[in-house]
């Protein structure tokens, strides 16, 4: 059994809370009609949207639809979290959803095919530099329209990320992928518009995962390979900031203008902007997960303290802020020691100004 809560940004009720205001403590989130039957395992977020994947892979939505990275939606607006409805009555279903990842308007998901392989990618939304991946007549669809002759065969996609503008794609040969507003180089050279997607040249080593900031994208071999590449745009020192090696990692994550990784022992390390303090503030105790936001870190510490700071200005980093922000500090934002006996945070996660916390209770 999951309870999830939700506090930040919500002014297109992307909080699934029932209405559409600001919250600064968490509070509840609706589901309609049900709850997922199992855990949610990831959560992205756009501009004004949400997207949820359990672990089964279905996936929720709440936020605004209208731009279509939602999907086919309907049925009254109250701003609560329902499945989301990809396909039009009558054509097959996409099936189990592995991957998520949004732009400001749009969505990106991989799903699984007949063999379990995870080779089918789909974009939906509003997208006018090519973040659908859908080539350049296709900038706005609200059904899960597939990404042709992608990945290529024999490969499948093992990571996905995006974040303004640009999306890119990890696949199982350890070659990446990008498409979007690539203008800065954030999706590999030349820099430019890409409409669909196209290898990331001149990485020296086999991909893991990446992670995508406003104008940048950082790519990870093997988290103890130390390999680890920054490309786009060298705004807040992003390019020349990033640890080489990279540290051996449990976990890493992008702002629009940082990166984190969090280290095998739980230390969480980050270059890039300070300005609204989103580097990790001093004395943190060791952490056992993170969600990174748009400008702020979500963090769940090995004690099970929900730990935010960063910048705050919707409520998302909690009540105490000063100037909107959480600097060289932390707030706790919810707490193991506070929660009924039986249950523990077992999850956090992040979006636009946006904090979540999942509460899972022994069955």
């Amino acid at each position: 059994m999951e309870v999830v809560f939700a506090l930040g940004s919500n002014g297109s009720g992307q909080l699934g809370i029932g209405h559409k205001e600001d919250v600064s403590v968490p509070k509840q989130v609706l589901f309609e009609p049900d709850a997922p039957s199992s855990p949610i395992v990831k959560i992205v977020a756009g501009g004004n949207h949400t997207l949820l994947l359990t672990k089964t892979g279905e996936l929720y939505w709440s936020g605004d639809s209208t731009p279509g990275a939602c999907g086919l939606t309907s049925g009254p607006d109250v701003p609560a979290v329902r499945e989301i409805k990809l396909t039009r009555d009558g054509e097959s279903d996409v099936g189990e959803i592995a991957l998520v990842a949004a732009t400001w308007e749009a969505s990106v998901i991989v799903a699984k095919d007949a063999e379990g392989k995870k080779t089918k990618a789909f974009s939906f939304g509003m997208g006018g530099k090519g973040e659908l991946g859908q080539g350049e007549l296709i900038v706005r669809t609200p059904h899960a329209s597939e990404i042709k002759d992608f990945p290529p065969p024999g490969t499948e996609i093992v990571d996905l990320a995006a974040c303004m503008s640009h999306v890119v794609a990890v696949l199982s040969n350890g070659d990446a992928y990008g498409w979007g507003n690539g203008s800065k180089g954030q999706a590999g050279n030349p820099g430019q518009v890409i409409h669909a997607p196209r290898k990331i040249e001149g990485v020296p080593f086999k991909v893991t995962r990446a992670v995508c900031g406003r104008t940048f994208s950082c790519l990870f071999g093997e988290p103890e390979s130390g390999n680890i590449q920054v490309l786009g745009s060298d705004k807040w020192g992003i390019q020349a900031g990033a640890p080489q090696p990279a540290p051996k990692w449990k976990d890493v994550g992008a702002s629009w203008g940082n990166v984190y990784i969090l280290t095998e022992d739980g230390e969480l390390q980050s270059w890039g902007r300070d300005d609204h303090g989103q580097l990790p503030p001093p004395n943190l105790p060791n952490l056992s997960k993170i969600a990174i936001g748009s400008e702020h870190v979500v963090a769940l510490s090995a004690e099970g303290d929900v730990l935010s700071w960063g910048w705050g200005e919707h409520g998302n980093c909690g009540p105490q802020v000063e100037n909107n922000d959480v600097k060289g500090r932390w707030n706790v934002i919810a707490s193991s020691k506070f929660i009924p006996p039986g249950s523990k945070i077992g999850a956090v996660g992040a979006g636009c100004a946006t904090s979540w916390v999942f509460i899972t209770a022994d069955e």
